[in-house]
């Protein structure tokens, strides 16, 4: 399969939608999950499955709030906002949404733009916003790698959540 050069905004575009699918994915196979399975502590840094999806959420909100320029109030990441898979999976469909508003709205220039903000841990620093995104999106597929790990100790399969499963959606 061939597909043409996508620009800068093109990809940007994509990350975000492809994003709120594999979110949708992996939160739908979790719902199905056996009664339990998704608070069973488990040995991992952020405890469960919905520690590590809360986790992904709280992050989501900390680079939205370095790309609105605005403090974001966090002091740790491992913050559970959401206990509920429910109410997080609500919650961070709309995080999911401001990313791709926020993708439609950027130009070439705006995506090279260097936005300045500090880690949690106090350290100064700089990224572009398209590094940004990109990072916002890498980081959601690296833990949800973690969750489809422990998919595998209830026994039970994780969905497929690949990039190229998207692209192969979408075309």
């Amino acid at each position: 399969m061939t597909t043409k050069p996508r620009t800068i905004v093109d990809t940007a575009r994509t990350l975000a939608r492809y994003r709120m699918w594999a979110d949708r994915l992996t939160f739908d196979a979790v719902q199905a999950l056996p009664p339990g399975e998704a608070t069973r502590e488990r040995p991992t840094l952020f405890k469960t499955m919905i520690g590590t999806l809360n986790h992904n959420y709280l992050i989501d909100l900390v680079w939205q709030a370095h790309l609105e320029g605005r403090d974001h109030g966090f002091g740790a990441r491992n913050v559970v906002l959401h206990p509920e898979l429910s109410a997080l999976w609500a919650a961070q469909q709309v995080v999911n949404q401001w990313y791709i508003d926020w993708s439609d709205g950027q130009s070439e220039d705006t995506l090279d733009e260097v936005v300045n903000f500090t880690f949690i841990g106090g350290e100064k620093a700089a990224m572009s916003r398209a590094d940004i995104l990109l990072h916002v999106v890498n980081h959601a597929t690296y833990h949800r790698g973690w969750v489809a790990e422990m998919f595998f100790q209830v026994p039970a399969r994780n969905p497929t959540t690949d990039l190229p499963v998207y692209l192969k959606t979408i075309t």
